[in-house]
């Protein structure tokens, strides 16, 4: 199922059957390398929050699980666009992170497991397992982990936490480091100066079918 350039699709995490974050974005390039996608600033957007409205982040997990009943609130892409390459195949996408004034600033890499593309005709989209485990890599090449911490105490948890294999996780972010350290693509500067199409507004409000059954469990 390939995506055609500067469609609009629907780019969602999923956890345990239900969806996490709802991203609108459209598609730059899809081709034998990956999903390449563009979120704009002011891009309509959705997360999962439980019944007093915290996110998933702003609590232990412990007290998350004891949450409910959980719903998916909307919200605004207030940060700079954002690029993200899905590679064909990988377990880990690479974003390509903007400064205030609309320049590169940073790769992030956030593993996960490959994406599920679904198409219902109206609305289509890729659904992926967000692993949570990060990589922060700078325009020079240097890198650190990114949120360690919350990996750990979720793992704790195996009954509730959607990740099953945390040494498959650190496996794939030390493959990731390699090429970063290599210079390797996409960390060779591809895509660093891009530029959207002038046309790709943000779309007013989610699509419609954005809430459709996740694509993976």
């Amino acid at each position: 199922m390939g995506f055609t350039p500067g469609q609009l699709i629907v780019h969602r995490n999923v956890h345990r059957g239900r969806i996490a974050w709802v991203r609108p974005a459209r598609v730059v390039a899809d081709d034998e390398r990956g999903l390449l996608v563009w979120v704009a600033r002011g891009t309509p957007v959705a997360g999962e929050v439980a019944a007093d409205g915290r996110g998933l982040r702003s609590m232990p997990f412990a007290e998350w699980i004891e949450q409910g009943p959980y719903r998916v609130a909307p919200g605004t892409w207030a940060g700079p666009s954002v690029l993200k390459f899905l590679p064909a195949g990988a377990n880990h996408s690479v974003w390509w992170f903007r400064d205030e004034a609309d320049r590169f600033a940073n790769w992030y890499v956030n593993l996960e497991e490959p994406g599920v593309r679904w198409d219902d005709g109206e609305v289509a989209g890729i659904d992926i397992v967000d692993q949570d485990l990060d990589i922060v890599v700078r325009p020079d090449l240097s890198w650190a982990w990114k949120d360690e911490d919350e990996f750990a105490e979720r793992l704790g948890f195996p009954d509730h936490y959607w990740v099953a294999d945390e040494a498959a996780v650190w496996a794939e972010g030390w493959r990731v480091v390699k090429r970063i350290e290599a210079g390797e693509f996409p960390f060779d500067g591809t895509w660093t100066d891009f530029t959207p199409d002038p046309a790709w507004a943000p779309p007013p409000v989610l699509p419609v079918g954005w809430d459709r059954p996740p694509a993976r469990i």
